[in-house]
């Protein structure tokens, strides 16, 4: 009963989110009908057709593949005809001669007001087309029904989320039909409406044709929705579907989460052969979502070459999807070179136009997805951490596809050194700080941020406030050197300090200086720097600068530049 209610008011929220958006032409092409008449019949065909065709997907099979492709291809061209009517009064008479006297009858023989037949088909058309938003609860609706098999359960859900949808289209129907009740008699628009739902109707079916809707909805997919669902998930304490690993011993418990979008909008594929989901199938699939100047996604990429040797001869394949942050990591020569400096034994798919992150729907760097071998995501971590969970969905989808069960070995424990090291958090103090304008806080020199170039002072930064000296120009992702001897100084608290910098223009590297409360850092220096605190950018990356060596306490860090053009992008910590 609580998944029910979920299940209803996730329906609700659809109103929310734009999966609606290309639902709504043909709800409001009845919207001059009444209501008994038009909207409601069109609605209850709606719902039926949406909870049979997502029951029957949830359980899988060629048949089923087959008739959903007919399904479709009948209601597009029963939209069409339907939008094609509304375009031409001559065209609806031709179109409904032959269909008038069998209307006639068969209204009178159910017993429905005139054209309600003709209005429920209407809605089982466009509920075969209508694939919303699998959020949080339709997935779990769906994820029992793919693991437990068919039954009414199931059924009662999705009549449920069904229901749920089909009262928000129904009150903007009747929006849309007291808005063209006040706007007709004034302006004379009733023939000018119909042809404007026609209209409507059709760039709708040429968008589902042609995928468009399916772009679109990737490019913006409802995450406020999704956050509602998860908040109404949480208050109503309703758990993930999972099999029953007693029924069937070689099937994991790991939940479907959705499927592994396409692979083709990557606009380069580095270390190796251009993948495909087509090409992956029958392997399980470990993506991982990077940018190459993330330290939490640094410092996963230990667990991610150790999984990718320990795990090849079982069938797993490990691919890097790297979507760029700052600008300077749309160059794929950069992306190429941080490749090769952590040493990636797998194939890095360049995401400059965040196709697959939206594919996704991702909003993380670091993120981790575990595919199975049928291509469906069957678990993600978000950020650093939960190694032991991924690593056993790995296995466990691994012994899955091989039907027997996962060995119980140790996990894995790479060894980590340098700037890949885990982070100490328990002595973390600092966070993350953006240095350009577009997201900078916390600063602290008296001057305030100001654009074009200017002289600041450093004053006396707080914890976790920082300033500049010399002068620079402070654009919106970074700060310019722009005149020789400049410095930046930051006040902190963690085991680990790193910068993200790069040289200017001209590529020409920068020495500098670090010291920590004014003196060079010694024993406490990090791997890009030496222990009298000397260094070099030389190229646009992310530079570990310091690493405490003894007790972690608060401390005074500074750089200082030997020369101008320098970029200091971001602080991060460990």
């Amino acid at each position: 009963m609580t998944l029910a209610l979920a299940a209803y008011l996730a329906g609700v929220l659809t109103i929310l989110s734009p999966c609606i958006v290309p639902v709504l032409p043909f709800v409001l092409a009845r919207a001059d009908r009444p209501f008994h008449a038009g909207t409601l019949p069109f609605l209850v065909g709606l719902g039926a057709a949406f909870v049979a065709a997502a029951g029957l997907a949830a359980i899988g099979g060629t048949a089923v593949a087959r008739f959903g492709t007919a399904g479709r291809v009948l209601a597009f061209g029963l939209l069409a005809l339907f939008a094609i009517s509304l375009l031409s009064r001559r065209a609806a008479a031709w179109l409904h001669r032959p269909l008038v006297r069998l209307g006639e009858v068969l209204s009178r023989r159910a017993a429905i007001p005139g054209g309600a037949l003709g209005s429920i088909g209407l809605g089982a058309a466009t509920g075969l087309l209508w694939t919303p938003c699998a959020g949080p609860i339709l997935g779990l609706v769906l994820t029992g029904a793919a693991l437990n098999g068919p039954g009414w359960q199931t059924t009662a859900l999705l009549a449920a989320y069904a229901s749920g949808a089909a009262t928000t289209l129904a009150a903007a129907a009747r929006l849309g039909t007291a808005l063209a009740a006040r706007l007709r008699p004034h302006l004379g628009l009733g023939e000018g409406l119909r042809r404007i739902a026609g209209a409507a109707m059709l760039a709708g079916l040429a968008a589902a044709a042609l995928g468009a809707d399916a772009e679109w909805l990737a490019r913006y997919p409802g995450a406020g929705t999704i956050a509602a669902e998860d908040a109404l998930l949480a208050t109503l304490r309703v758990e993930p579907a999972r099999a029953d690993p007693a029924a069937d011993p070689a099937r994991s418990g790991w939940p479907v989460e959705g499927r592994l979008p396409s692979l083709s909008g990557a606009t380069h594929w580095l270390n190796g052969e251009p993948q495909s989901v087509e090409g992956l199938r029958g392997r399980v699939v470990l993506v991982h979502v990077w940018t190459s100047s993330c330290i939490n996604c640094i410092r996963t990429l230990p667990y991610l070459r150790d999984w990718a040797e320990r795990y090849r001869a079982q069938g797993l394949a490990v691919i890097g999807v790297h979507a760029p942050e700052f600008a300077f990591e749309h160059d794929v020569d950069t992306v190429a070179a941080a490749i090769r400096r952590f040493a990636l034994p797998y194939p890095v798919a360049v995401d400059n136009g965040f196709r697959i992150w939206r594919g996704l729907r991702n909003a993380y760097w670091p993120a981790l997805y575990v595919v199975d071998a049928e291509g469906r995501i069957r678990h993600h971590q978000y950020g650093e951490g939960g190694y032991d969970r991924s690593e056993a969905a790995i296995r466990d989808l691994l012994a899955e596809a091989a039907g027997r069960r996962a060995a119980d070995e140790p996990m894995t424990r790479p060894r980590a050194a340098g700037i890949e090291a885990a982070p100490d958090l328990a002595h973390l103090g600092s966070a993350e700080t953006y240095l350009g304008s577009d997201k900078t806080e916390n600063f602290a020199s008296p001057e305030g941020v100001s654009p074009g170039p200017r002289p600041y002072t450093a004053g006396r930064p707080g914890l976790n406030a920082w300033s500049l000296s010399g002068t620079w120009a402070v654009e919106p992702e970074y700060a310019r050197l722009a005149a020789p001897d400049g410095s930046v100084t930051y006040r902190f608290r963690a085991r680990d300090l790193h910068l993200v910098a790069g040289p200017g223009p001209d590529g020409r590297p920068v020495g500098f200086d670090v010291t920590l409360d004014g003196e060079p850092p010694g024993a406490d220096h990090g791997v890009d720097a030496g222990s009298d605190g000397a260094g070099t950018v030389s190229a646009t990356r992310l530079y570990q600068l310091v690493r405490q060596s003894g007790p972690v306490r608060e401390r005074s860090f500074a750089i200082r530049f030997h020369r101008p053009g320098v970029r200091v992008y971001a602080f991060t910590f460990g």
